[in-house]
């Protein structure tokens, strides 16, 4: 499978990244890119799509998590959803899940982040980030 990136507007304030193929050496630069114009171009909210994603090493989840900080630095979120099996093992090795949320399906991550939106206009303890109960 060929690496891809493509995105869409869920809503107005999230936006869907679907990332098919190998996320590796070779491929994180791209990623990098598209990730950060998506966010130059208003993206403060990322669901990302790894259903596709056959292959993550450890420069691919350099970027997740430099993107996962940016966000954060302006008041945005980064959730993950249909995470495969061998994905979902790299996240717990390095402990990612620690900071990461995977969701099974987007409405998992569309609840979770609506969720985690009304307890912050409440003044509530929960981030974006929240975990899904």
């Amino acid at each position: 499978m060929e690496f891809a990136v493509e995105h869409r507007k869920e809503r107005d304030d999230l936006t869907v990244v679907k990332i098919s193929g190998e996320i590796d050496v070779f491929t994180s630069p791209r990623l990098r890119e598209m990730l950060l114009d998506i966010i130059e171009n208003g993206g403060q909210h990322l669901v990302v799509d790894l259903g596709d994603v056959t292959f993550l090493d450890s420069t691919g989840l350099g970027v997740l998590v430099g993107i996962y900080h940016r966000l954060r630095a302006r008041s945005g979120s980064m959730a993950f959803m249909g995470v495969n099996d061998r994905v979902r093992r790299v996240f717990h090795v390095t402990q990612l899940t620690k900071i990461f949320v995977l969701h099974r399906t987007l409405e998992d991550a569309i609840a979770a982040h609506e969720t985690a939106e009304a307890a912050q206009q409440s003044g509530g303890a929960s981030g974006p980030n929240s975990r899904p109960t």
